[in-house]
């Protein structure tokens, strides 16, 4: 049972009888912060009372009169000026709490009206190796994909890659002009990789050189502009003051941002010119860019040579990125490409047009969304599609071949502008029954808080990551592999050490992030991500293995607890406090699903962390040594459920736990 929930329908049969739209209030139930407050507070009454212009006491008392929870709640008490405080009974949390045990569910039902929801999540350009800007769309993607999954939602994870978009057309060039052949045999992904990185800095060289005396030019303007705003007379009034305060501080905010963009393209030229053979081949294709937009062209247009080597590229970059997807224990229910929706682009483009949708401008086939800056291009004036025509096809397919109620798409926040151009027009196209969600999230920084790299300045590939993680993750199982977890000073062998660190290291990097609010960048950190304290994949580990530990103790199967005659009992406030925490596992499911958001997932797994450990060391709850046999076989089954509620939670979130640390 979700007793939010619960509480919630049974107050909006209450607030019937008071007002006539209850919907609109029968939310405002939520947890108590507060223990002294109850388990669950109604805070309706006060903003109800001023809408209905009533005294807000004497309304509660009105709804309290109608309210009828007598089987789940203590009677309610009005507190202040109008709260309802709701007090679980006792009986009701010891009978959920052994419904739960018995559940294979652990008491979350499955929705009653699931949805058809696909998943667009990591999407990598093929012709890359991943890198850890992947990560935050492949864990955010996979977690809403198994929670929504779990909660009896038809769910279809889609992996969009991009493996036909202007990459290829650089890396066709580089192939035709800078292949290492004896490099393409031994690693054909790397040197695909090599060919790509190669062309594309080429290319950033001769844009670069163009762009910059402009550049130079605009920042001495900008520099004048700044000196005769300092040298005029400040203004005598306040508001005027403050305003060219706040005008002075914009210009060397900007100033200071176009020198930073300067010196970065300053840097990358002399890369390019430090090395006489690198700016041998720089001079020698002074059009490279144009020259591989027009071999993406060519493999567009369907040319038999370009279209072979695309082939031929294709399979080995797929399998390279299968081999993270194996590692991270990501799966994907299909892998349509970009490529997948090629034949359907002239159709799209056509089908907007006629419907005056989009309209020609300057040669481009756009759609003008109404209040919208930007047009949104569907066709470039040298006749190739962009990426919205894909995403407009791939919407179309989705709701005709998958039926689809919902489209999420786990993308990082710079492509907000995107997805407000591509849902928008999707609904003028006439999908309106469809939810076109953006799934966004912020970035992951290093100690600098600027976008985490490597020491020298390069993206961070996802597969060293991952080797990292493994390394500092072992690292912490030597230092921890005598603590008490139940094996009272028991060393693993090398092999069992290096299973744990995998599952540890794995579980803190997918943790770490999935923890954080989604729409926040977050710091890097080693050190936090696997501590064994605080909010970290590593601390509910420990606490699975910790009961593990106790079974062992005890000398008894876990499943055989379950099976035996014995029930919770709940006598204490450590035992009461944990049970209840157990019975809002429902509640944090349904809360991360509405949302889109598995961090209030983690914050419930850490809370009941925190739960069982108070639990655990509290002398009044003592497990192994209880007063009697009843007592300790209630908690033990408390114990297991807590356990069993951690790691179905981390597996949702496809971390896994483990018996032994």
């Amino acid at each position: 049972m979700n007793i939010l929930a619960e509480l919630r329908q049974r107050l909006r049969h209450a607030l019937e009888s008071v007002c006539d739209d209850p919907d609109a209030w029968c939310g405002l139930v939520k947890p108590a912060q507060d223990p002294k407050f109850g388990d669950y507070q109604a805070n309706c009454a006060m903003p109800l009372a001023k809408r209905l212009g009533a005294n807000p006491r004497e309304l509660a008392a009105k709804i309290v009169a109608a309210l009828d929870i007598a089987d789940v709640c203590d009677v309610p008490e009005i507190a202040g000026p109008g709260f309802i405080n709701l007090r679980l009974r006792p009986d009701f949390l010891e009978r959920e709490a052994n419904r739960v045990c018995s559940d294979e569910r652990l008491g979350v039902p499955a929705a009653t009206n699931p949805k058809r929801i696909v998943v667009d999540f990591s999407a990598p350009n093929v012709a890359k190796p991943m890198h850890v800007g992947h990560l935050r769309s492949t864990v955010i993607g996979d977690a809403l994909y198994r929670i929504l999954g779990f909660l009896g939602h038809h769910v279809v994870g889609d992996n969009h890659v991009g493996d036909w978009g202007t990459q290829f057309g650089m890396i066709i060039f580089g192939y035709k002009h800078f292949l290492d052949q004896a490099a393409f045999a031994r690693n054909s992904v790397a040197e695909l990789a090599r060919l790509y990185r190669l062309v594309n800095q080429l290319s950033d060289y001769h844009d670069l050189r163009e762009a910059l005396p402009a550049q130079r030019a605009e920042q001495a303007r900008r520099r004048d502009q700044l000196q005769a705003a300092e040298a005029a007379p400040p203004p005598a009034d306040k508001p005027a003051l403050d305003a060219r305060k706040k005008e002075l501080k914009r210009l060397h905010a900007d100033l200071a941002a176009l020198a930073e963009e300067i010196t970065a393209a300053e840097r990358k030229l002399a890369a390019v010119e430090a090395d006489a053979a690198l700016a041998a081949v720089a001079a020698a294709h002074p059009t490279i860019a144009s020259a591989a937009r027009e071999e993406t062209a060519r493999l567009h247009a369907g040319d038999p040579g370009n279209l072979a080597l695309w082939r031929q590229f294709i399979a080995p970059c797929l399998a390279a990125i299968q081999t993270m997807y194996d590692r991270l224990e990501i799966h994907f229910d299909m892998t349509q490409g970009e490529s997948f929706y090629q034949p359907f682009l002239a159709e799209v483009v056509a089908e907007l047009s006629n419907r005056g949708i989009a309209r020609e401008s300057d040669g481009a086939v756009c759609v003008f969304v109404p209040g919208a800056t930007a047009p949104f291009i569907i066709r470039k004036s040298d006749g190739a599609f962009t990426y919205a025509t894909t995403d407009l096809a791939t919407i179309a397919w989705r709701v005709r071949e998958l039926r689809a109620d919902t489209i999420l798409y786990v993308v990082d926040a710079r492509q907000a502008d995107h997805f407000k151009l591509l849902f928008a027009t999707a609904e003028l196209w006439g999908y309106r029954d469809v939810e076109l969600r953006h799934i966004s999230f912020g970035t992951i920084l290093g100690d600098d808080k600027r976008p985490f790299k490597t020491r020298s300045g390069d993206v961070v590939g996802l597969e060293s990551l991952l080797d990292q993680a493994v390394v500092e993750a072992r690292r912490v199982v030597d230092d921890g592999a005598s603590e008490d977890t139940g094996e009272s000073g028991t060393a693993f062998d090398a092999a069992s050490r290096d299973r744990i660190a995998e599952v540890v290291g794995l579980g803190a990097v997918k943790y770490a992030d999935l923890s954080q609010n989604r729409e926040s960048d977050y710091v890097f950190s080693w050190e936090k991500m696997l501590a064994k304290t605080g909010d970290t994949a590593t601390y509910m580990q420990y606490a699975c293995a910790r009961v593990g530990g106790i079974f062992r103790k005890a000398g008894v199967e876990r499943g055989d607890v379950r099976r035996q005659a014995g029930a919770i009992r709940l006598t204490n406030p450590p035992e009461r406090e944990l049970a209840r925490q157990l019975l809002r596992y429902s509640e944090a499911l349904e809360q991360a699903a509405a949302e889109y958001r598995p961090n209030f997932l983690t914050q419930y797994l850490f809370d009941t962390a925190n739960c069982f450990s108070r639990f655990f060391e509290s002398r009044e709850c003592a497990v192994l040594k209880a007063e009697t046999e009843d007592l300790r076989t209630s908690r033990l089954l408390l114990c297991d459920l807590t356990a069993r509620i951690l790691s179905h939670g981390l597996s949702l979130l496809g971390i896994h736990t483990l018996d032994r640390m």
